[in-house]
C-alpha cells in the first residue's frame, strides 16, 4: 500500500483508538451514565482528536515499518502519547475541570495499550502470515551460531523469523564464560572454541555461522581456520554496518572467503578530512574502468563531489562504471573521457575542458610477465603516461594529484616496478616548482582485480587443476580492493606535496598457503583433490615484495595504517636526460631500454633472458 493511503488509514485507526481510549475511563468515572457531562466532555475529545493526529504525525509514527515494530517504536509511542495527557492535563486546570486529571492518567495508559497494541497485532500477523508461507525445502541444516553478542543475536532472530524453525539453530558458542550456560531467544550459550568438535558430534552439526563484525582480523582469522578444520561448511557476518540498525538478513550471511583469511582489520578512516577535499570538488580518476579506479570512482561518489569525469581507454570498462554509477549516485554529475594517457594532446583538451581539483592516476600497466617481454610498452604508459598526466595537472592547477603506485617499485626486479619507481620520481620531480600537491600512495596486491592470483586459482581450481604456484616460499601482500582505495582516499587528504605514502599491509602471505585456504575453501583437499604444481619464477619477479628501500626508512603519520617513506635524493640531471632519450625513442631495443632504466636508477637489478643485466 502506497504512502497515499496508508498514512490517512493508520490516522483513521488511531482516531478510533485514542477515542476509545477516553471513552472508557469517562464511562468509569460517570459510572456508566450517559450524562450531559459525560457527552460534553466526550464532544470537546473529539474535537480535540486532530491535535493528537498532528503530535503522531510529528513523532514519525506514521513513517515506520511496523511489521518490524520493536522497543524503539513502542518508546515513541509512549513519548507521544505522554505529550498529549501532559498538554490536556495542564488544559484542565485552564477550564476550570479538575476532575478531567484522574480520567487523562487513565486515557494515557489505555492509548499506550491500544495504539501500541495495534502495531503489534499488525506484526504478530505478518510473522503469522509469513510462517504459514512457508515452504519447506529440502533436508534443514542444523547450525551454531558463533557468537553470543548483538550480531548473535540478530542473527539468530532472522534465521527464527525466516526459517519458522525448519532451519534449526541448536545454539550458540561464545569464548567468553560468562555467557555460557545463558540463553538467547530460547537458544543455549553451549560452550567455548573448545566446545565445537564434541557438539558436532553430539547435534550432528551441518554449518557454524560467525556472528562478530567487530573482531580484530587476528582472531578472526584463527576463528575461521579452527571452524573450517572441525566443520563442513562455515558462513559468516561480514561486517559491522551490516547490523548497525538491526540489518541482518539472511542474505548478508554468506560462506567465508578468501579475503576474511587474511586477518585484515576493518580500516578507520577520516570523513571529515576526506569531504573536505572532495566535497564539492571535480574529481578525474585515470584507469576509471579498473579494478582500483572504478572502486575509487564508488567511493568518491559517496563524499558528494561536484563532478566525477571517468578517463580511461578501454570502452567497455568505461561503460561499466559509469552505467553502475549513474544508478547508485543518480545526483553525482559524471562525465566519460576515452582517452589514452600517452595521448598529451587529449589530455591537455580534457583538463582544459573540465579544470579538475583532484586528480587519482590509477591508469597503468601492472602485469609484470608482459612487461618484461614489452617494456617499451611499460615505459610509454608508466612512466610517460604519469608524466603527461601530472604536468597537465599542474598547468591547470589543479589541487592535488595521488599516483597510485606499487610495493614493486620499491628495489625493483622487473620494467613494471623500475617504471612505477621512475614514476614516483617523476611527480616528486614536477613538485618542487608547482603549487599542485604531488604524492604517491605504495601498496602491495590487492584480492580480486583483473589478473591477481586469486582469480587466476579460482580458474584452475573450477577446472579441476592443478593450481600452479611459482615457488613454494613466494610470499606477497594483499588487501582487499576496498580497503587499499580508503587509505589512498585518505592518503591524498594527508598530502603536503612531495610524498610517497605507504600502506600497512599486515603480514606477507606465502602464496602455496593462499592456493592450499582457495581448494578448501571450494571444498577440495590440497594435494588430494587439486595438486599444487610448481612452475619456476618468472622473469621480473622476486621471492618477496618490500615496502621501502633500506634508504629511504619511514616515518609515522597521524593515520596508524598509512607511513611516509623519506624521500632519497637523486640525480635530477640524469634522470631528465634520459627521460628525454626515452621519450624521442632514440632507444628501441629492451636491452637499450634496460640499460636506460639503470642509469636513473642504479640499484635496479633487471632479468633478461635468464641473466641479471
Amino acid at each position: 500500500m502506497t504512502n497515499k493511503f496508508r498514512i490517512p488509514l493508520l490516522m483513521l485507526c488511531d482516531a478510533v483508538l485514542v477515542n476509545l481510549a477516553f471513552l472508557i475511563p469517562c464511562y468509569i468515572h460517570y459510572h456508566g451514565q450517559f450524562t450531559q457531562e459525560y457527552l460534553a466532555d466526550m464532544r470537546g475529545f473529539l474535537l480535540a482528536t486532530p491535535v493528537i493526529l498532528l503530535v503522531f504525525y510529528g513523532s514519525k509514527l506514521y513513517h515506520r515499518v511496523w511489521a518490524y515494530a520493536s522497543t524503539g517504536e513502542l518508546l515513541t509511542i509512549i513519548q507521544s502519547v505522554s505529550l498529549v495527557s501532559l498538554l490536556f492535563f495542564i488544559l484542565t486546570h485552564f477550564i476550570d475541570e479538575p476532575h478531567l486529571g484522574k480520567t487523562i492518567l487513565s486515557f494515557w495508559a489505555f492509548a499506550i495499550i491500544f495504539v501500541g497494541g495495534s502495531r503489534f497485532a499488525w506484526r504478530l500477523y505478518v510473522e503469522y502470515k509469513a510462517k504459514k508461507g512457508y515452504v519447506r525445502m529440502g533436508t534443514p541444516k542444523r547450525a551454531l551460531i558463533y557468537g553470543a553478542g548483538s550480531a548473535g543475536a540478530l542473527v539468530a532472530r532472522e534465521y527464527k523469523n525466516h526459517y519458522n524453525g525448519n532451519q534449526p539453530v541448536i545454539g550458540f558458542i561464545d569464548d567468553d564464560t560468562k555467557k555460557h550456560h545463558l540463553s538467547i531467544y530460547d537458544l543455549p550459550v553451549l560452550g567455548g572454541r573448545e566446545s565445537i568438535p564434541s557438539l558436532i558430534c553430539k547435534h550432528n552439526i551441518d554449518e557454524i555461522i560467525i556472528a562478530m563484525p567487530s573482531v580484530a582480523g587476528k582472531s578472526m582469522r584463527d576463528i575461521i581456520q579452527f571452524c573450517k578444520d572441525t566443520v563442513g561448511e562455515v558462513k559468516i557476518l561480514p561486517g559491522v554496518y551490516q547490523f548497525l540498525n538491526g540489518n541482518v538478513s539472511i542474505s548478508k550471511i554468506r560462506p567465508v572467503e578468501i579475503e576474511d583469511l587474511l586477518g585484515r582489520e576493518p580500516v578507520q578512516v577520516d570523513l571529515k578530512e576526506i569531504s573536505l577535499y572532495l566535497k564539492g570538488k571535480v574529481v578525474l580518476v585515470t584507469g576509471a574502468g579498473g579494478s582500483i579506479g572504478s572502486e575509487l570512482c564508488r567511493q568518491i561518489a559517496q563524499m558528494d563531489p561536484a563532478k566525477i569525469i571517468l578517463l580511461g581507454h578501454g570502452e567497455n570498462s568505461i561503460h561499466k562504471i559509469w552505467l553502475e554509477l549513474r544508478d547508485k549516485f543518480p545526483l553525482v554529475p559524471l562525465e566519460v573521457e576515452i582517452a589514452d594517457v600517452r595521448d598529451r594532446f587529449k589530455l591537455q583538451l580534457t583538463f582544459e575542458k573540465h579544470q579538475p581539483h583532484v586528480v587519482f592516476h590509477a591508469a597503468a600497466h601492472k602485469h609484470v610477465p608482459l612487461m618484461e617481454m614489452h617494456p617499451d610498452e611499460a615505459v610509454k604508459t608508466n612512466v610517460f603516461g604519469t608524466k603527461n598526466v601530472a604536468e597537465m595537472a599542474d598547468r591547470v592547477g589543479c589541487e592535488r594529484f595521488v599516483l597510485i603506485s606499487t610495493d614493486k617499485a620499491v628495489n625493483p626486479s622487473s620494467v613494471m616496478g623500475a617504471t612505477k619507481r621512475i614514476a614516483e620520481l617523476v611527480i616528486q620531480n614536477l613538485f618542487k616548482g608547482s603549487h599542485t600537491k604531488f604524492a604517491a600512495v605504495r601498496f602491495g596486491n590487492v584480492l580480486g582485480s583483473r589478473g591477481s592470483v586469486v582469480p587466476i586459482f579460482k580458474e584452475q581450481i573450477a577446472r579441476g587443476g592443478p593450481v600452479t604456484v611459482t615457488h613454494p616460499d613466494m610470499t606477497r601482500y594483499f588487501m582487499t580492493i576496498p580497503e587499499a582505495v580508503q587509505l589512498v582516499i585518505q592518503a591524498g587528504a594527508m598530502a603536503e606535496g612531495g610524498e610517497v605514502f605507504l600502506l600497512d599491509m599486515g603480514e606477507p602471505v606465502k602464496i602455496v598457503d593462499l592456493a592450499a585456504n582457495l581448494i578448501k575453501l571450494s571444498g577440495f583437499e590440497p594435494g588430494k583433490d587439486i595438486e599444487i604444481k610448481y612452475t619456476g619464477i618468472r622473469p621480473g619477479e622476486k621471492l618477496f615484495e618490500e615496502l621501502l628501500t633500506a634508504e629511504e626508512g619511514s616515518s609515522s603519520t597521524k593515520h596508524k595504517r598509512i607511513f611516509e617513506a623519506k624521500p632519497v635524493e637523486i640525480d635530477e640531471a640524469v634522470l631528465l636526460q634520459e627521460l628525454l632519450k626515452l621519450e624521442k625513442r632514440e632507444v628501441t631495443e629492451h636491452q637499450e631500454i634496460f640499460g636506460r632504466l639503470l642509469r636513473v636508477m642504479p640499484e635496479l637489478v633487471l632479468y633478461v633472458e635468464g641473466r641479471t643485466a
